[in-house]
């Protein structure tokens, strides 16, 4: 069965409220419909170009949703920088719950690849409709 992106934002919620994943204090304030706007997975909206949206078999989205809200949020390269480096530390948070030691190192090196790519490239994501 499909995740729905409802599905996955409430699992995401669920993982910052336990305390398994790291986000700003208002992500979890923040209305659902708010969300459903403003977080969707993987990639950046409206991208042609495909984003895995798990790392070897593991869903990634909670560390996506996250870093979608951290850029929607932030306003100077320091929030961008604070935003890639929590994605990144959340896909490690990940990697410790959901997998078997066997295919740590694997996931942990798709994860760096993820934050290497947000930290080049992610640049206009983050700064569209805010200049």
């Amino acid at each position: 069965m499909r995740q729905t992106l409802l599905d996955s934002l409430m699992e995401t919620l669920a993982l910052v409220k336990s305390g398994k994943l790291d986000a700003a204090p208002e992500f979890i304030q923040t209305p659902i419909g708010d969300l459903l706007e403003i977080c969707n997975a993987c990639g950046a909206a409206g991208s042609k170009l495909p984003v895995p949206q798990t790392a070897y078999g593991m869903n990634i989205k909670p560390m996506c949703h996250i870093h979608d809200f951290d850029y929607n949020r932030g306003a100077t390269i320091q929030d961008k920088d604070c935003g890639d480096r929590r994605m990144r530390n959340n896909g490690f948070r990940l990697i410790r719950l959901r997998s078997h030691w066997s295919l740590r190192g694997l996931r942990s090196g798709r994860i760096q690849t993820y934050y290497i790519m947000v930290n080049i490239f992610g640049g206009p994501a983050f700064w569209d409709g805010k200049l």
